[in-house]
């Protein structure tokens, strides 16, 4: 069982059984566009790279039909409204689209504080040059 546990230390370094998980999420430069497989091509082709935004919900959806029904009248508040916040972070959702079909296909990446999208190729200098 030592030996078990020593292997798994020589693993994972720097983070113990109690401490899984709790590495630094910091910010996160992601390229605007990568090369990705698309199903439509059948064939990696370069992708656009934008991040997902969710759309404005619908007043005639069912669930928000139902909500807003229960809500009328007296009573006050008729479903439970979560407070216990617990993550500090979220998941990062991409839209990559192919430049030579425009096929849509989602992603997502690792839990981080702070995301940007950015050109690989040009970075800036400290001092300008003009």
């Amino acid at each position: 069982d030592l030996k078990l546990q020593f292997l798994y230390f020589i693993g994972h370094q720097g983070e113990g059984p109690e401490g899984r998980g709790k590495e630094k999420k910091k910010m996160v430069n992601y390229p605007k566009s990568k090369k990705s497989y698309c199903a439509e091509c059948d064939n990696y082709k370069n992708h656009k790279v934008v991040q997902y935004k969710t759309g404005k919900s619908r007043l005639v959806a069912q669930g928000k039909r139902r909500y807003d029904a229960k809500q009328k009248g007296l009573g006050g508040q008729t479903k439970p409204v979560f407070h216990k916040k617990a993550k500090t972070t979220k998941k990062i959702s991409l839209k990559l689209q192919c430049t030579k079909c425009k096929r849509v296909k989602l992603t997502s990446i690792k839990r981080c504080k702070h995301f940007e999208l950015a050109d690989q190729g040009r970075k800036k200098s400290k001092d300008p040059t003009w």
